[in-house]
């Protein structure tokens, strides 16, 4: 391999830690011989892009990179890397709590990867029992409603996802929203930061804890720069 090109992670512990890096393994296959291609550096930039966009709520920025990786993976023929993308663009918007089914995934959906499809029916409320082996660990223990699994991942998107999961079902408490507000605020994903606060403000206001209430208001007014 030449100096300069980075080298494909293990695409097994890619899987593991979140679907951009899933992405880039598959992407970057390729270096295991010759450099990877233009088109897989390329596709694989402007999917990290799309990524930060979605959460960050930078909307034309996200619609134009989603362009460019399109554009780029449409090169190579494969409907099962453009599943892929849309998937991936359609799990950052879940992380941000834009929760709902993924029209782009699905007119692909013939063409994915079994794996890819449990991943989209996850986020869409609708997964299987049966597809349950198809997923990280992470995403299989809060499918089952495990609130712990909102730290078993590294990957900061991973853990948006797995809370927003358990929010879904119900399985959310403060301490796991607690934990998407502080990955969200970590890696300054405004969009998806100002959802969580909301989330975090609404469960102080069940509460009765109006001091609590308040203070996640005021972090709402910052974040929105609104102070």
């Amino acid at each position: 391999m030449k100096a300069g090109r980075p080298r494909p992670p293990n695409a097994a512990a890619a899987l593991r830690g979140g679907l951009l890096a899933a992405t880039a393994a598959l992407l970057l296959a390729a270096c295991a011989g010759p450099p990877p291609p233009d088109w897989a550096l390329a596709a694989h930039a402007a999917l990290r892009q799309v990524q930060a966009a979605a959460l960050e709520g930078r909307d034309r920025v996200e619609a134009a990179e989603f362009a460019r990786a399109k554009a780029q993976l449409g090169r190579t023929g494969r409907a099962d890397l453009l599943a892929r993308a849309e998937l991936l663009r359609c799990a950052a918007q879940a992380a941000r709590l834009d929760a709902g089914d993924c029209p782009g995934f699905e007119a692909l959906r013939a063409d994915a990867t079994p794996a890819d499809a449990a991943y989209a029916d996850l986020l869409a409320g609708r997964l299987q029992p049966a597809q349950l082996p198809l997923l990280p660990a992470h995403h299989r223990r809060a499918a089952l409603g495990d609130a712990a699994a909102v730290t078993a991942s590294a990957d900061p998107l991973a853990r948006l996802l797995v809370a927003a999961t358990l929010l879904r079902a119900g399985r959310a408490d403060a301490t796991v929203v607690a934990h998407a507000v502080d990955t969200a605020a970590a890696q300054g994903w405004r969009r998806a930061l100002l959802a969580w606060l909301q989330v975090q403000r609404r469960h102080a206001e069940q509460a009765g804890d109006t001091a609590e209430a308040e203070r996640v208001q005021r972090r709402i007014d910052v974040a929105a720069g609104l102070r």
